[in-house]
């Protein structure tokens, strides 16, 4: 019976397909899209291809080994105290010690390996942190719902007490890199991750209900005022960009009018893989921020929404995984790792075809970026884990029942 009961055993195919297939498109895709441009500039054609190559070889021997690994030793406060004041201080070591690429701040440069960026690591930690906090609390949270959650005597308490500081850290400094996408995601994971602590669903869909319309409201001022909401910032340009990109072609409406043509480009059936003119130095970052235009290029609409498809199969079977766990720290785990998905490519595509204004966010295992596709295979490699301990778990406990049964029948 134990050799039935190995974790490999529960492997959740479900899950892991799926993200090899969207692991095999983002390789295809950095191919398509890197390849070119290492041409035209006399690089080596292959470079970005071998080092996603790469990356995406060490995530597979990742998941690997974290399958395999207790979950509750996470728990530790010792090791999330470690991890948060790392994650800190890489943070603004990023943001004050290193040179910004491309005008923008957020990376950690490291000579002969590359570029990390802390934030992606952080996306993880606020769901593991807060993950922690929240299944510890699930008594208090039962039965003093949305004040155990936010529990103070006064209002700095409620505000910055507990949780809410280091959390609160991470995304002030994420806010003043600037990096509005990334912060966003942020914000939303702790909105998701409060709603889905055991607090009351009023409270949820209350607050839901008054986020959507503060978010309609922003978008509405945006439209009325063209756009100059901050005028004299990189955040106002994106927001022009957003309200008309055709008004000012060569410098911020200059990457979401070229998405629009690679859309346009590609129609229902797509030019041929490989065959995109935008990415030729039309369509900046046409790689990471904007890959999905290129997707619609070369694979057409239809193409765009079978990828999309494989994304939100897999998002859905994540969350079916922890609504079904009854472990609260591997249902909140679960979760937080799906609606992160979910959020980066909600943020990535609506930004990319003009819903939102363009925030930087990559497109989940598809973009080309090490450490987003290593990270978010992190995530992957957590759910499997919980999916397999939460089946095995489950047979055991039946296991043990039916023989319980079975010798107290033999006894009658």
């Amino acid at each position: 019976m134990k050799d039935g009961l190995k974790k490999g055993n529960f492997l959740n195919y479900s899950i892991l397909v799926p993200y090899l297939l969207l692991s095999a498109i983002g390789i295809i895709m950095v191919f398509s899209t890197t390849v070119p441009y290492q041409l035209i500039h006399g690089y080596p054609p292959y470079t970005q291809v071998i080092n996603q190559t790469a990356f995406m070889l060490l995530s597979f021997v990742a998941i690997a080994v974290i399958f395999r690994l207790k979950l509750g030793a996470l728990k530790s406060k010792k090791i999330l105290g470690f991890v948060m004041v790392v994650l800190i201080l890489a943070m603004l070591a990023a943001r004050f010690v290193f040179r910004p690429l491309n005008g923008a701040h957020g990376w950690i440069i490291i000579p002969g390996f590359g570029t990390i960026q802390p934030v992606e690591i952080a996306k993880i930690f606020v769901v593991w942190y807060l993950s922690s906090v929240f299944s510890e609390k699930q008594e208090e949270i039962q039965n003093y719902d949305i004040r155990e959650v936010f529990k103070g005597k006064s209002i700095t308490q409620r505000l910055i007490g507990g949780w809410r500081l280091p959390i609160l850290s991470l995304i002030v400094i994420e806010l003043i890199m600037p990096d509005l996408g990334n912060t966003i995601i942020l914000t939303g994971l702790v909105l998701i991750m409060v709603g889905a602590s055991g607090i009351s669903w009023r409270w949820f869909s209350g607050y839901g209900k008054i986020f959507l319309v503060f978010i309609l409201g922003i978008i509405g001022v945006l439209f009325a005022t063209g756009g100059n909401l901050i005028p004299g910032s990189y955040v106002n340009a994106r927001f022009r960009a957003y309200v008309n990109p055709f008004t000012d072609l060569a410098k911020s409406g200059h990457q979401l009018a070229n998405s629009y043509y690679a859309v346009v480009n590609g129609g229902w059936l797509g030019r041929g893989l490989g065959n995109s003119i935008q990415k030729n130095g039309f369509l900046p970052e046409a790689t990471t921020d904007f890959v999905f235009p290129i997707i619609v290029e070369e694979l057409g609409i239809i193409g765009g929404i079978l990828v999309l498809g494989v994304l939100f199969f897999l998002i859905g079977r994540m969350l079916t995984v922890g609504i079904r766990a009854k472990n609260p720290f591997n249902s909140l785990i679960a979760i937080g790792i799906a609606s992160l998905l979910l959020l980066q490519v909600l943020v990535n595509v609506g930004g990319a075809i003009g819903v939102i204004p363009e925030t930087g966010v990559t497109f989940p295992f598809v973009s080309q970026g090490g450490s987003s596709f290593f990270v978010l295979s992190l995530g992957v490699a957590f759910v499997l884990n919980i999916s397999a301990d939460e089946k095995r778990r489950e047979i055991s406990e039946l296991s043990n029942q039916y023989f319980t049964q079975a010798d107290q029948n033999d006894s009658i």
